[in-house]
């Protein structure tokens, strides 16, 4: 099982960024952070990579009921959706695959609710270009 759902898209980056987040609001996620990594990069040890931005995706829901669940979950959480440029000029989207990351748990209890989680990212990265 793979630890992150992925698709690319032919369109400009910002719009990228700007589609995947309201396609993320669309499915109940709020943004809690993003990072340009590219500039905190530059800025940081002058590094040169292509544009490259990580979303933190959190649906306040799930968050709330995965966290009666499981009180350390938080260092798991939000969902990271990343935004970034490939080397054929393009724009990949992925997103953490929350099953797999709720299987480092062990308590399965949190599988229903990772599962629906799942369902909504990749509804989310799916949607992004239409």
């Amino acid at each position: 099982m793979s630890y992150y759902l992925a698709r690319t898209v032919s369109a400009p980056f910002d719009t990228v960024v700007s589609d995947i987040t309201a396609r993320l609001k669309a499915h109940g996620f709020g943004l809690l952070t993003d990072i340009d990594v590219q500039a905190t990069l530059k800025a940081k040890i002058g590094a040169d990579l292509p544009k490259y931005r990580i979303l933190g995706a959190c649906n306040p829901s799930f968050a709330h009921e995965a966290l009666k669940l499981e009180d350390k979950l938080g260092v798991l959480l939000p969902c990271n959706v990343i935004v970034r440029e490939t080397a054929d000029g393009r724009v990949e989207i992925a997103s953490i695959d929350p099953v797999a990351s709720m299987e480092r748990t062990e308590n399965p209890a949190l599988k229903a609710t990772a599962e629906a989680v799942r369902r909504l990212l990749s509804q989310s990265l799916a949607e992004v270009g239409e």
